[in-house]
């Protein structure tokens, strides 16, 4: 007859009293969190009658969804211009980064540490700091108004994240892995190109999705530096819907629904991915 208590069974495990009070803290936070969704939703789907007699919480009489057409007619756009910044911008500051990354972790030289802490001291240059000496650089470039200078700016202001993201990756990988192909006679690009950049993906992942959002959700520098009304991304259209003189609230939040949507699909369909490529640098090696 053995001495040792019974081992819990796995069912009574899985509903044990503190694990129970766990799931309701969750689902409690979760409900509080998604509150203000909740409001944007049933309130974009009532008509503009229906506003002035209910209150924000009470559920529509009847589903209406002329105030989304409206909103998109205003800010289609503006949502194709925030995707042409959004694209080549997440690309080349990720592309830097990793270069960049690569170069810092693996090929020490003179000045690396002092190169890498200044690439860092950009992440914390306040945006409104620097915007007076930025329109005038940009206005000498030839690129104030539009969507190229933004892409420039935002790819200027994504090297330090991504630099510091790809620093860490790389920092995990064997050093003898690099030391075998110098042996073998490839180059340091050739060893980028055909060793770090295929193992590297899971950065990739995280930088991407992170740059993505951060360049789409920006709003100062796109509403400072976006002067062209043809070339404004939609987080200035958006303002500018909101700030009509007779606002129509739910125009305004099916519109602020509609811009929030491309963020809100790549965290549900990539934030798995998300959250594999942030462990994947610390638990190599």
């Amino acid at each position: 007859m053995s001495l040792l208590a019974p081992a819990a069974t796995p069912s009574r495990a899985r509903f044990s009293p503190m694990r129970i009070a766990l799931y309701l803290v969750l689902i409690l936070l979760a409900i509080f969190y998604l509150t203000p969704v909740f409001a944007i939703i049933i309130t974009s789907l009532k008509t503009t009658a229906e506003l002035a007699r209910s209150t924000v919480w009470e559920l529509p009489k009847t589903l209406a969804l002329d105030s989304y057409s409206t909103a998109f007619t205003a800010l289609a756009p503006s949502f194709f211009n925030s995707v042409f910044l959004v694209v080549p911008a997440t690309i080349l500051s990720a592309t830097l980064g990793s270069l960049n990354g690569y170069v810092l972790s693996k090929w020490r030289f003179r000045g690396a540490n002092l190169l890498f802490a200044l690439l860092l001291f950009g992440m914390f240059i306040p945006y409104q700091s620097i915007l007076i000496p930025l329109v005038q650089f940009l206005q000498g470039i030839n690129l104030y108004g539009g969507i190229p200078g933004l892409i420039l700016v935002h790819i200027v202001y994504g090297i330090p994240i991504c630099t510091l993201i790809f620093r860490n990756y790389f920092a995990t990988v064997p050093r003898e892995l690099l030391e075998a192909a110098r042996i073998d006679g490839a180059s340091v690009i050739r060893i980028y190109r055909y060793i770090m950049l295929p193992i590297s993906i899971p950065g990739f992942v995280v930088v991407m999705i992170w740059q993505f959002t951060s360049i789409w959700n920006e709003f100062l520098f796109a509403v400072t530096i976006a002067q062209t009304p043809t070339q404004q991304p939609i987080t200035v259209a958006l303002q500018n819907l909101a700030g009509s003189l007779a606002p129509e609230q739910n125009i305004q939040m099916a519109g602020a629904l509609m811009a929030a949507l491309p963020t809100l699909l790549i965290y549900i369909l990539l934030g798995r991915y998300f959250v594999r490529g942030l462990l994947a640098g610390s638990l190599k090696g």
